[in-house]
């Protein structure tokens, strides 16, 4: 087997819970990763944008990252947020996670600066060699998502990475752009991975030789997200559309609003986490929105808890 197969099927781009005081709710954090796991997801993926990252104090960076490992104990492998604006930022993070003992990293595309596509390869380039000196072989994801960060890595750029950096094993892409990943899907070297960055892309991607999902809706229906992904996979696709159907809805609501309000209050009505704070500059999700995605759920088949 490929020793990038750990990170093929569903990975969880988990929330990261806070009390309704804004701090860190380790417990609720933990009693989610048992969740995650025990509903069968592929690998965690702690201090992304799910995770709000950007609002974590690097000492809460180290924590989540911390109690992601521990708590996983081996069960599944951990990719582990290390992406900025600032490589030598990227870098330390990269570090953090191998020391912390996290399986990989995954890294975004810088946001704000908006890189030449020589940039870019400066980037990863300079973040993988620092990892390759720290620790030989350790796999970095990138990611692409050009809705979060105003610049698009162009397959082109994707591949040229892919074949000159042996540690970049992957690329997460959530381009919205299908043509741009069928190219990449199409002249990838043999073990590179392509993840989607949309849980409702994963289905058609999968079956364009995709390898699965890093899923925000999985921190709500892992079970359901494993079975698809896992059906889709292995080529049952009548398994996996049927899935898919049932579930598209909340897919696409998860992002009425910004994510991850939406996901974080569905959470919280389906029980998995006593609080549903994000913190500023995001908001509570509207009123409006709250009803519609409760309406999501029910359709979904999905059953509210009773404080919620």
């Amino acid at each position: 087997m490929n020793a990038n197969a750990k990170f093929r099927g569903v990975g969880v781009a988990l929330v990261t819970p806070f009390k309704s005081d804004n701090s860190l709710d380790e417990a609720a954090m933990e009693r989610l990763i048992d969740f995650q796991i025990e509903q069968g997801i592929t690998f965690l993926v702690p201090c992304g944008t799910t995770g709000e990252n950007p609002t974590l104090t690097h000492g809460e960076h180290r924590r989540v990252v911390e109690i992601s490992v521990r708590r996983a104990n081996g069960r599944v492998p951990v990719l582990a947020g290390a992406g900025s604006n600032s490589t030598q930022k990227a870098i330390e993070l990269a570090e953090l996670a191998i020391d912390l003992g996290a399986d990989g990293v995954l890294t975004i595309t810088p946001y704000y600066n908006k890189p030449t596509p020589d940039g870019l390869r400066r980037h990863f380039g300079m973040q993988a060699e620092a990892i390759e000196k720290k620790r030989r072989g350790f796999p970095m994801i990138m990611y692409n998502v050009p809705g979060r960060t105003g610049i698009n890595m162009a397959a082109a750029t994707t591949l040229q990475i892919a074949r000159e950096i042996p540690n970049v094993i992957g690329v997460k892409e959530a381009s919205g752009n299908l043509e741009q990943i069928l190219s990449i899907l199409r002249d990838r070297a043999e073990g590179f991975l392509v993840l989607s960055g949309d849980d409702a892309w994963t289905l058609p991607l999968v079956a364009a030789g995709g390898d699965g999902i890093i899923s925000v809706a999985a921190n709500e229906i892992p079970r359901l997200m494993s079975d698809m992904t896992a059906a889709a996979l292995r080529g049952d696709f009548p398994s996996a559309r049927s899935i898919h159907n049932r579930i598209l809805p909340l897919m696409i609501g998860n992002f009425i609003e910004s994510n991850p309000i939406p996901v974080k209050a569905a959470m919280k009505m389906l029980g998995i986490i006593p609080s549903d704070t994000v913190r500023p500059p995001l908001a509570p999700i509207t009123d409006a929105n709250r009803k519609k995605l409760e309406a999501i759920l029910r359709e979904c088949g999905l059953r509210i808890a009773a404080a919620a």
